[in-house]
């Protein structure tokens, strides 16, 4: 491989990052799967990007938003209907404070 290799100490080291528990065999197939992608960004970076605009993309653009526009507003019984608890027309939540607060 080339100086983007990891070795098998930061692939552990970025498993624990992400909480995942990887065995022997893991951390072997990552170390070898996270050097390649490290070494083709590498190889990007070589590429001169100057004449390129920052927020240019090969995609056109389109808004994906809907219209905001105003509806019927929901009944109480249609909003307490959707509390995983409540008394009455309240929600009932978890105490967030101590007894101090």
């Amino acid at each position: 491989m080339s100086e983007a290799a990891l070795t098998q100490a930061e692939v552990r080291a970025i498993a624990e990052l992400a909480r995942l528990e990887l065995s022997d065999a893991d951390v072997a197939r990552y170390q070898k799967q996270l050097s390649d992608i490290l070494v083709y960004f590498q190889k990007l970076e070589e590429l001169d990007t100057s004449h390129i605009d920052p927020t240019s993309s090969v995609l056109p653009l389109t808004t994906v938003m809907r219209a905001d526009e105003a509806g019927s507003a929901l009944t109480v019984d249609q909003v307490i209907a959707n509390a995983p608890d409540s008394d009455g027309e309240q929600f009932r939540v978890r105490a967030v404070l101590g007894a101090d607060g």
